[in-house]
């Protein structure tokens, strides 16, 4: 096996022999019986080998897909004082990758007991570890300001769409969602209180909210900070109409997604400084120098964090019934549905997070 594409090395393999029941885990890991699999950007981006040097596997074949649900069957025998262990055997846990999406997208797999957490009675496996995928929404939505009118592109996408119905927990007072789908995003779950095509309509030129602009961008696909650059070169700049407020009255854009767009290639370490922050660093000194009056506060967010906390903080909400898995499939696991999984990931248009199911759910 080697990068490539998709359908050519990507396999289910049914002869792997199970795990013993002894032997020596990882600092601080647990070994798990994988329910199921929920993918991200990442997967497909280490698949593709743009990222081989930062990101890749040290051997070949190896196992993609990093954020998962399962059952605890064997624990490390230390754990740190830093890191008590609240986990048994036989325990129902969600988690999500550390160091490098890969590892989970199998029958078994070891997890970090430091991202990981329990799994609330009457929430799906299913569900449980596309949660656990969308967890950056947790640090997301502390830049929210009660009161807030709040545009979310990428509404529809498996961050997007569970980030939307935490806005509202969180003070926004007005949320628009743009989307292929906008009448998903009005329906339950996600609850979005306008909905916009982007196929059909153009946000940034709609005269109703550059008359009652929005008070922060949330971009997750990409692009939205060139769009407002564009709209402003059509208009004089004393009087250009923004959908969005300048950083001088608050406006604020905040995205998860690079300057240079969602799909880049890395291979050194100057290659991801000139990818993720000199220009990060640029755009942000510009939107709040030279350009406070007309565009709002740039800001790149990398929301991972390797403490159980986010995880913790998701799994509450969704037993308090405050955020509900938004879901693009599941998958079965077979060599087919594997592929169909990722190159749905690949395309950047499903709706929800793309979960693979590995296992029977029990619970």
């Amino acid at each position: 096996m080697d990068y490539g594409d998709i359908d050519t090395v990507l396999h289910v393999a049914n002869d792997i022999p199970t795990p013993s029941s002894s032997g020596d885990l990882p600092k601080n890991c647990m070994l798990i019986r994988v329910l199921a699999v929920a993918l991200a950007p990442g997967d497909c981006r280490v698949l593709s080998g743009l990222t081989r040097e930062l990101q890749g596997p040290a051997t070949f074949p190896y196992i993609p897909g990093g954020d998962c649900c399962g059952i605890v069957i064997r624990l490390p025998p230390k754990v740190t004082k830093k890191y008590p262990l609240p986990f048994d055997i036989g325990d129902r846990v969600v988690a999500r990758f550390t160091n490098k999406p890969m590892g989970a997208c199998a029958d078994y797999a070891i997890v970090s007991t430091v991202v990981a957490e329990k799994v609330p009675d009457g929430l799906s496996s299913i569900h449980a570890a596309a949660l656990i995928s969308a967890s950056p929404i947790i640090d997301l939505v502390k830049h929210v300001r009660k009161g807030e009118r709040i545009l979310v592109l990428g509404a529809s996408g498996g961050v997007g769409a569970h980030f939307c119905q935490l806005l509202r927990a969180n003070g926004a007072s007005y949320v628009v969602g743009v989307s292929r789908n906008p009448q998903r995003l009005l329906d339950h779950p996600i609850l979005c209180d306008d909905a916009i095509d982007y196929t059909t309509t153009d946000i940034f030129a709609l005269t109703k909210y550059q008359m009652d602009p929005f008070d922060t961008i949330f971009d997750f696909a990409g692009g939205g900070y060139k769009r407002l650059e564009e709209e402003c070169s059509r208009s004089s700049k004393d009087k250009a109409l923004m959908i969005v407020k300048p950083a001088a009255l608050g406006g604020r854009f905040i995205t998860t997604v690079p300057p240079h767009g969602p799909i880049y290639e890395i291979h050194s370490i100057w290659a991801a400084l000139r990818i993720f922050l000199f220009p990060t660093l640029w755009k942000t000194i510009k939107s709040q120098v030279w350009t406070r009056n007309i565009f709002p506060k740039y800001s790149f967010v990398m929301a991972l964090r390797d403490e159980r906390a986010p995880a913790t903080k998701v799994m509450e909400y969704a037993a308090s019934g405050q955020l509900s898995a938004v879901v693009d499939g599941p998958f079965p696991f077979t060599t087919e549905g594997v592929r169909k999984a990722f190159r749905l990931q690949e395309s950047r248009h499903a709706h929800g997070k793309v979960v693979i199911s590995v296992a029977e759910d029990t619970k």
